[in-house]
């Protein structure tokens, strides 16, 4: 599993993954290249984080 967010909805993201997996999430920040083409899972927002499991 694999969410974008944005700086506003980091929080929810990593509860969220946490929620459905039941696994310790992975935060990742994204790279100035990704960040100009990926927008956030819940809104349209520039993403600035990738949160994913194992």
């Amino acid at each position: 599993m694999k969410t974008y967010s944005c700086e506003t909805h980091i929080n929810h993201a990593l509860d969220m993954l946490v929620a459905e997996t039941k696994e310790f999430p992975i935060m990742d920040q994204l790279s100035d290249e990704e960040k100009l083409s990926t927008k956030c899972s819940y809104c349209e927002e520039q993403a600035t984080y990738v949160v994913s499991s194992k």
